[in-house]
């Protein structure tokens, strides 16, 4: 099936990403909504991934399609190999091609290292940092058959600091950064980059869930003095997708208003 291409008239901003696949995990919902609708506003198809809420996908489909995005949504668990799998074949039977991976889906399980158990330790584990190697394994023989890609990889500015009650949030971000810079030493000359971008506290659902007081201290720790909005977070992802470039790889770029040079 080939990509679908908004007709005249239609609001896509632009056709930078024409013809252009990417899957983004965690798609649907807080950053990984506003990157879907960042990079469907500039042309490419998303291959939006969700787990368990149906009715958002189905939701942020009907939006960006109704704008002349193009949008497909693809449930599946990050952390189960297959799914993984599965949806990367269901992408290349539908579409003929990934050019482009965000990983963006991630959880939390908070407790102190004291309280937490195995099972949340793994839970975080499984989800932020082996779904992002699964979903990797899944792409890269496509991308290195084609000779191109590109991958970015969504960590965070706990996997710099640490956190209270986040050790296995901040181990499973850190760890990606790891993972990333491996695969883009291994694929440099594969015409395949992989990058990270580390967020700070940005304006999401998982945000607002953190009691305000608690909240009101960490944005006076910011120097910018606000929290950061998801589409802030989506611009940085599209300029690591550009052809323009092609010579980053392997690097963090950090989203945090300041609270972590």
């Amino acid at each position: 099936m080939a990509v679908v291409e908004p007709t005249a008239g239609e609001s896509v901003a632009s056709r930078l990403f024409s013809g252009k696949v990417a899957i983004v995990t965690g798609g649907t919902r807080g950053i990984g909504a506003a990157i879907t609708r960042e990079l469907t506003r500039h042309g490419a198809h998303v291959a939006a991934g969700f787990n368990r809420d149906a009715e958002s996908a189905a939701a942020l489909r009907d939006e960006l399609s109704a704008q002349g995005g193009s949008i497909s949504v693809h449930q599946g668990n990050v952390g189960i190999t297959e799914d993984c799998t599965r949806v990367v074949d269901e992408v290349l039977s539908g579409y003929g091609q990934v050019d482009f991976l965000v990983n963006n889906a991630g959880i939390t399980v908070d407790k102190t290292v004291r309280k937490m158990s195995v099972e949340d330790w793994h839970a975080v584990m499984r989800i932020n940092i082996s779904g992002a190697f699964y979903m990797m394994k899944a792409v890269l023989d496509h991308m290195l058959e084609r000779g191109s890609g590109r991958i970015v990889n969504l960590s965070s500015v706990i996997g710099q600091t640490g956190n209270i009650g986040q050790a296995n949030y901040a181990a499973s971000k850190a760890a990606l950064y790891g993972l990333t810079q491996s695969l883009a030493l291994e694929t440099a000359r594969k015409g395949i980059t992989v990058n990270c971008v580390a967020p700070g506290f940005i304006a999401t659902e998982m945000v607002a869930k953190i009691p305000q007081p608690i909240l009101d201290g960490i944005i006076d720790k910011v120097p910018i003095r606000r929290l950061g909005r998801p589409d802030e977070v989506a611009r940085v992802v599209r300029f690591l997708l550009e052809d323009e470039s092609s010579y980053i790889t392997g690097a963090m770029y950090a989203v945090n208003g300041g609270l972590f040079m």
